[in-house]
């Protein structure tokens, strides 16, 4: 059975309180810098059992008319057409995305900034269809020597330079479409250009991992450095947070090798500096809103053999180089796991053994039972066994039928006859389309169609890399899918 292991409603109380009462302390002005996903945070909800994916973004909707949102993107990544790996879509094309998902949730978009400005023509040509679309542009150039040469950068050679974003409400969320966008930067310029204007303001940094007031090697820490393995991101002890407070917190390296920096700019802009401690710039209230840490310690070792499977497809794709698997590998070590805690992933291996090395995949459920499925004639292994999940999740016997044949072999012609297809067996995606067809005529399969929603949260992993198609409708499913870093044929290209 599902177990709840956060306080979701907890959380969204407790840290918009946190941060009016950030603002209240900087005079009522609040630059607060969001690291990670402010919506959809799949992580945190697979590590911390009851987070809602878009908890960060209903908590920001309880002080709504408080907040402003500036996007920052970078202009290399832009001229990069640089791709977000987990949605399939371009940075720039994310920004639309983002302005219009605030949008629908009733947050204001003030502005998008354009960072690392230096003339590229992919950057001007992003500029002119963003005020087109009546969006406001600002843009940031590279600063020489940032952020170590203090002296330059807070100067009006440095952050001076920068366009002054015009900001109308208490606290302005700086957010971006991923890493290295210049968010904090962004937050900085915004502090110099303030009090050059007489307007008391704050910054602050909103990042959900690593929990600061969780132990170092606590799971859900450790799986935090295993989704960061490709980052070089280390959690440790914050040495400053220690000496000024005598109390331990957990940060990450970039963040505590960079502040004595931060400090000294936080010191020429306002004339001294409002923190003693990375970890006192943040404002994460996620620590406290853990009730049942057994069951938390749990998923976020589960996720840690995901990453670790995820980091071995990666290689194998040739995305990653191998160090993330070193990395996740000792990881692994440190919480005491292997791949076979993971309790789909040996069920599946025993599965193709048993059908003389065919592809198989294993589905653990939300109530913990256990299904497979093969390759055969009509399907996939991973459409036999999101069939079998399906009756089992709607109770209904394995050996019913719900797809007629008359449905599947027009589909099978479709995909051989016209569309050039060699592999007849229905990918995920077609046997949802078929399973729809035959509800219109039968009962069951109608009652096997409404059990779909019961998938949300079940495990999964496969003996073989699956298609794009059949990962993409695992994942829309809300299945937590793996893979074995094995192609089921020895073809160069796969799709």
């Amino acid at each position: 059975m599902f177990c709840k292991g956060f306080n979701n409603e907890m959380y969204i109380k407790k840290q918009s309180e946190h941060i009016t009462k950030r603002i209240h302390e900087f005079g009522g002005k609040l630059y607060l810098e969001f690291g990670g996903k402010l919506f959809d945070d799949y992580h945190a909800s697979r590590v911390l059992p009851g987070f809602v994916p878009d908890a960060k973004i209903q908590m920001l909707r309880n002080i709504a008319s408080d907040v402003e949102v500036v996007i920052v993107i970078s202009a290399d990544d832009i001229e990069k057409s640089k791709i977000r790996s987990d949605i399939g879509i371009s940075y720039d094309a994310d920004v639309l995305r983002l302005i219009d998902t605030f949008r629908d949730m009733d947050l204001y978009v003030g502005s998008v900034v354009i960072s690392k400005y230096a003339r590229q023509p992919a950057a001007d040509a992003f500029k002119k269809r963003m005020e087109q679309l009546g969006v406001k542009v600002y843009l940031h150039y590279p600063i020489e020597g940032y952020p170590v040469a203090v002296s330059h950068v807070v100067s009006e050679d440095g952050l001076g330079k920068n366009d002054y974003i015009e900001t109308k409400r208490p606290l302005v969320v700086v957010t971006a479409p991923g890493p290295g966008s210049g968010k904090m930067a962004t937050c900085l310029s915004q502090l110099y250009h303030e009090y050059k204007r007489g307007v008391k303001a704050g910054y602050a940094k909103f990042e959900t991992f690593p929990i600061w007031n969780l132990p170092l090697k606590h799971p859900v820490n450790l799986a935090y450095e295993a989704a960061t393995a490709d980052l070089d991101d280390v959690n440790m002890i914050d040495p400053f947070h220690l000496e000024a407070y005598g109390v331990t917190a957990v940060n990450y390296n970039r963040d505590v090798e960079v502040f004595p920096v931060l400090n000294a700019i936080f010191e020429d802009i306002e004339g001294v500096s409002p923190y003693k401690s990375p970890t006192d710039m943040g404002v994460n209230m996620t620590g406290y809103c853990i009730e049942d840490d057994e069951t938390v310690r749990a998923a976020a070792k589960e996720e840690i053999v995901r990453r670790y499977f995820a980091a071995l497809c990666d290689k194998k794709k040739g995305r990653d180089n191998g160090n993330s698997i070193q990395k996740i590998e000792l990881i692994m070590r440190q919480a005491g796991i292997t791949v076979n805690d993971r309790e789909v992933v040996p069920i599946a291996l025993q599965r193709s053994a048993e059908t003389g090395g065919q592809p198989a995949v294993a589905i653990r459920l939300a109530n913990g039972k256990i299904v497979t499925g093969k390759t055969s004639e009509l399907l996939g292994a991973a459409s036999a066994a999101l069939l079998n999940a399906v009756k089992l999740a709607g109770g209904i016997d394995r050996e019913q039928l719900l797809i007629k044949p008359e449905v599947i072999e027009p589909i099978q012609s479709l995909k051989v006859e016209f569309l050039g297809n060699k592999n007849p067996r229905l990918h995920t995606d077609e046997l949802l389309i078929a399973l729809t067809i035959s509800a219109t005529r039968d009962e069951v399969s109608k009652q096997a169609s409404r059990s779909l929603h019961l998938l949300k949260g079940a495990e999964a992993h496969s003996t073989v890399i699956l298609s794009q198609v059949d990962e993409d409708i695992y994942r829309k499913l809300g299945i937590n899918l793996t893979c074995e870093p094995t192609y089921q044929t020895n073809r160069l290209f796969h799709k």
